[in-house]
């Protein structure tokens, strides 16, 4: 029967940071990235031009419809060839995974610009304003307070679904401990401090995402 020794990770307490902080710096980026598109691309598919409806939807579609790992694959491996250009494993994880929140972010983006009141958007017409007004001024800080709860999930989602980037030899929490793993023949021990590490981070961000949702419910009486 084997003996677990978790004291054996006190070695590694600094790599396991050093990914760990990979790990969260790329979800940030990607975040903020995949936001900002889910966004522009939820606007698209409020739009009432059919063509741009349409290329919006197919690429919603395709990035929620195909796993992330092949995504990220297609990138790293092939992308590189079309283009004629190397790609880092950094660059390529933040390309996949910011495509990948950008197309489940434009669904809740979508949600909440059509519950904004078209009685704003014709007040916006009738004053005047600008297109570019409507959106950032009036459209924007509406759309992000109805859509923070499901934003948040999904910024949990995409902090565990880039565990995948370790795949293409990046770095982060989970390149870290796999190759800990291998080193230390120890590999119930370290896989499962990692993920400890995921859950504890994850895990109050959840409830924090409950707790949220509550109130803005509330502020907005639905």
């Amino acid at each position: 029967m084997m003996t677990l020794d978790f004291s054996i990770l006190l070695r590694f307490e600094n790599a396991l940071l050093l990914g760990l902080w990979m790990t969260i710096k790329l979800t940030i980026i990607c975040v903020v990235l995949g936001c900002s598109l889910g966004f522009l691309v939820g606007l698209a598919r409020t739009s009432r031009n059919i063509v741009l409806r349409a290329v919006a939807g197919v690429y919603v579609e395709f990035f929620r419809g195909t796993p992330v790992l092949i995504q990220l694959f297609w990138i790293f491996f092939c992308l590189p060839l079309i283009l004629g250009v190397e790609l880092s494993n950094l660059t390529s994880g933040v390309i996949a995974l910011t495509l990948y929140m950008g197309a489940i972010t434009s669904e809740t983006f979508r949600a909440s610009l059509k519950s904004i009141g078209r009685e704003q958007l014709d007040a916006c017409v009738a004053l005047g304003l600008p297109q570019r007004v409507q959106v950032v001024n009036v459209v924007l800080p509406q759309a992000v307070l109805r859509a923070i709860p499901t934003l948040l999930s999904n910024c949990v989602s995409l902090f565990k679904e880039s565990a995948l980037v370790s795949a293409v030899g990046m770095a982060d929490l989970m390149f870290v401990g796999q190759n800990i793993s291998n080193n230390t023949a120890r590999p119930v021990e370290v896989l499962t401090v990692v993920a400890l590490i995921y859950f504890v981070i994850a895990f109050p961000l959840t409830r924090a995402v409950s707790l949220i949702e509550g109130r803005i419910l509330k502020k907005l009486a639905i």
